[in-house]
């Protein structure tokens, strides 16, 4: 465990990354049987592959606002230094 302090942002990137996972793992079940000669999966598995594209939208938004709390704090810490 680190001592360092979450940041906004931080738990939509781990929740993103954990959905995006969640996705790749649909996403290699659906395409297996594809390869393997098996019967496809129901289409209700190939709607959790999109899971993957939303897991990636939240880490994204995750990112973004961490990036633009840094870019207040040090806006901030800029205007308290002069």
């Amino acid at each position: 465990m680190t001592s360092t302090p979450a940041r906004p942002g931080d738990r939509l990137v781990r929740i993103g990354a954990i959905v995006f996972l969640i996705g790749a793992v649909a996403t290699a079940a659906t395409v297996a049987p594809l390869f393997l000669g098996a019967d496809p999966l129901p289409p209700a598995a190939y709607f959790v592959c999109m899971l993957m594209g939303l897991g990636f939208a939240l880490a994204a938004a995750g990112l973004l606002r961490s990036i633009a709390t840094q870019r207040r704090q040090a806006g901030e810490a800029s205007r308290s230094a002069k």
